[in-house]
């Protein structure tokens, strides 16, 4: 998965000068990204604080590991109902 260039503080440092009354079109040139970016971080992340951010990135990343390990317990699984039917 890409990384993005800018912090959780940078984001909120944005969307702030946003909520100021400065352009899309001025911040995007300033700090070099599209406006389509711009749009969709307001959208995922308008409203919240850097701690919100910060806490909602490590669920996602834990929620990322819980899926893997839901899948791996299930492939077992299916495994040895296969094993089993065989016998």
């Amino acid at each position: 998965m890409k990384k993005t260039r800018f912090t959780e503080a940078q984001i909120m440092g944005v969307l702030r000068q946003m909520e100021g009354g400065v352009s899309a079109a001025e911040l995007c040139s300033e700090h070099g990204m599209s406006s389509a970016t711009l749009y969709e971080w307001r959208a995922k992340y308008g409203g919240m604080d850097a701690s919100l951010i910060s806490e909602m990135k490590a669920m996602a990343e834990e929620n990322r590991r819980l899926k893997r390990m839901y899948a791996d317990v299930s492939m077992q699984n299916d495994l040895l109902k296969e094993a089993l039917e065989k016998k």
